[in-house]
């Protein structure tokens, strides 16, 4: 199959396109990074890339919460109107199917401890509402007769190629250096999924609706397992044996207190479950880390 990717100059997007590319299929790259001309708000620059893939992953975004915080507007315009330029421009195409990569913002604060597709979408912040109303976008895509799924996608992490400043490399990083570890909210609990584990569900959902299935429910690609970030920095702390000293600082306003979600529907429709232990994942990266010998390259905002 062909396969365009938005965002695939990302975490995820570059290692989907190699994913893609082992197994035989081709991955069309559009990332604003990676071509100037490649935004994703321009239908040009769609209708120049979409003809003859089968299928759309759709992961570009203002893809952090601060900066949905710092520029609204742009977080709403990139995340919700240009997903639905891309809607349009796939019904154009003919019959390609479209994946969306959402987020375990849009459940906001939830109020159980396992998360299900089913419970309450209240996001709390700018980047969460807009993938809400994207969201609402796809579903009525799938009412006008797109093939749709939509992947709620919860801290993935396990690559250089990632914001420095995101929780896992972040730690990670300082305890390698023996430098102090801030953490915002030490018992601030997520859902880490490594990137290969995410690729390989987002591939699954891909080759379901490739193989002429219909739209699918949302589905959390999530372990189902809580780890606060004060574990991340104790294993941090123990696979560097480093001697870095650990802060607590407070949450910031904007901050969720915690999210994990439960898996059993990804297992069901996907047949799909993470298969790489957080320590496993930490012990790859780390390696990563060594080899590169040098901080990560800070990424700046879109725009």
């Amino acid at each position: 199959m062909r396969v365009l990717i938005t965002g695939s100059s990302g975490l995820i997007g570059d290692r989907l396109v190699s994913q893609l590319d082992l197994s035989g299929h081709t991955a069309v790259r559009y990332d604003l990074r990676e071509a100037p001309a490649q935004d994703i708000r321009s239908r040009e620059a769609l209708d120049r890339h979409l003809p003859g893939c089968d299928g759309v992953i759709h992961l570009a975004a203002i893809s952090r919460v601060a900066w949905g915080e710092q520029a609204p507007e742009l977080c709403y315009d990139v995340n919700v109107a240009a997903t639905a330029l891309v809607v349009e421009r796939v019904k154009a195409a003919g019959d390609p199917w479209m994946v969306f990569a959402s987020s375990r913002e849009v459940y906001g604060n939830p109020a159980g401890a396992l998360v299900t597709e089913r419970d309450p979408i209240a996001p709390v912040n700018a980047y969460g509402r807009s993938k809400a109303d994207a969201e609402t976008v796809i579903h009525q895509a799938a009412s006008a007769g797109v093939r749709t799924s939509i992947v709620r996608l919860s801290n993935v992490y396990g690559s250089t190629n990632d914001h420095p400043d995101r929780a896992i490399p972040a730690i990670l990083w300082k305890a390698l250096a023996n430098e102090p570890i801030r953490l915002t909210g030490g018992q601030t609990f997520f859902d880490f999924v490594h990137v290969d584990d995410c690729c390989d569900g987002i591939m699954a959902a891909a080759l379901q609706l490739h193989r002429g299935r219909g739209s699918l429910p949302p589905v959390h690609l999530t372990t189902g397992i809580p780890t606060n970030l004060s574990e991340v920095a104790r294993l941090a702390l123990e696979l560097n044996g480093s001697k870095s000293s650990v802060e607590l600082i407070a949450p910031r306003r904007f901050d969720v207190s915690g999210f994990c979600g439960d898996p059993s529907r990804a297992r069901k429709l996907l047949n799909w479950r993470a298969s790489v232990s957080l320590d496993q994942g930490m012990q790859r990266l780390l390696e990563e880390f060594q080899r590169a010998k040098r901080p990560m390259t800070p990424i700046t905002m879109p725009c």
